[in-house]
């Protein structure tokens, strides 16, 4: 398998991980705090991260890559967490939806950016249909407005395709699982410290189901997703291997409808083909520019 297709396929994974995230913080924050929970996730991810770094005898990033591992941690491990966590108090999950539609998009302008991607004029085309199919599904669905749930929203959109973005242009040097433990380990003083903070005086009222969306934020969406996901933009390109979070919110409404028995509507099955014309187009017009460097990890 060359280069390009192993980032599509790790890049495919990690949305796939990142599908339940919204559902999974959306069932933790009726019995956690969303300031705790934030803080508790990073926590505990950024502690395994440590064993890890340790485990395999990781060499110490160079002081010129801490700006980057920064703004990873600010993106990724602190800033979209949160912002989330505040904004599902105030909207529903299919609500979110909506905005989660433009994380492509603002990825791709970010790789732009900060990645040193040059995607083709069609590929804009298509990324920007793809968001609106997405957007235009959220809102049939018979969402309410909130303006600080949105406000919210779409902060922790551009947080995350800040993140996104900084991270994968690491991950050619240091390698895609680094990237995310040593930006995790970065900010776990103030996590942990957070945590204790913050943590209810007392469990006996948080439900198992609360604990569960805790355990899956914190291993699979704050760790596990994210190394197969900067794997998968370092080497397929940015832009183009952002688009397959177009897919996202119809894998989570899959996965409950597998799970929960909810029903799956013929409008779902007619978006999501149009959402994976567009990630195809999207894929044949994304010119990415990849470092000569090798990639990492």
């Amino acid at each position: 398998m060359d280069k390009t297709a192993g980032g599509w396929v790790n890049g495919f994974i990690g949305v796939l991980i990142f599908s339940g995230s919204l559902p999974a913080t959306r069932v933790a924050v009726k019995d956690f705090d969303p300031t705790f929970l934030t803080s508790a996730r990073a926590a505990i991810a950024g502690l395994l991260g440590l064993a890890l770094l340790l485990l395999f005898r990781q060499k110490r990033p160079e002081r010129g890559d801490l700006l980057s591992l920064v703004i990873v941690a600010l993106g990724v491990v602190v800033g979209f967490p949160l912002l989330t966590a505040l904004a599902l108090k105030h909207v529903t999950t299919a609500h979110s939806i909506i905005f989660v539609g433009l994380l492509p998009l603002a990825t791709a302008i970010f790789g732009v950016l900060r990645g040193g991607d040059r995607p083709r004029p069609a590929f804009w085309l298509f990324s920007c249909i793809g968001s609106a199919l997405v957007a235009g599904f959220a809102l049939t669905q018979g969402v309410t407005a909130s303006p600080v749930g949105d406000g919210l929203m779409l902060a922790a959109i551009i947080a995350c395709g800040l993140g996104y973005a900084e991270g994968a242009a690491l991950s050619r040097k240091l390698g895609g699982w680094q990237v995310i433990c040593w930006a995790l380990v970065l900010s776990l003083p103030i996590m942990l410290v957070l945590t204790l903070m913050t943590m209810p005086p007392s469990f006996d009222r948080v439900g198992v189901s609360a604990w569960i969306g805790l355990a899956y934020v914190s291993l699979f969406s704050m760790l596990i997703g994210f190394v197969f996901w900067y794997r998968g933009l370092a080497q397929g390109g940015i832009a183009a291997v952002g688009q397959l979070q177009l897919l996202q919110p119809f894998f989570g409404l899959a996965l409950a409808a597998t799970l929960l028995h909810e029903q799956v509507s013929s409008l779902m099955v007619v978006v999501t083909l149009g959402v994976v014309l567009c990630v195809v187009g999207a894929k044949r017009f994304a010119k990415q520019e990849l470092p000569r460097r090798a990639i990492a990890g």
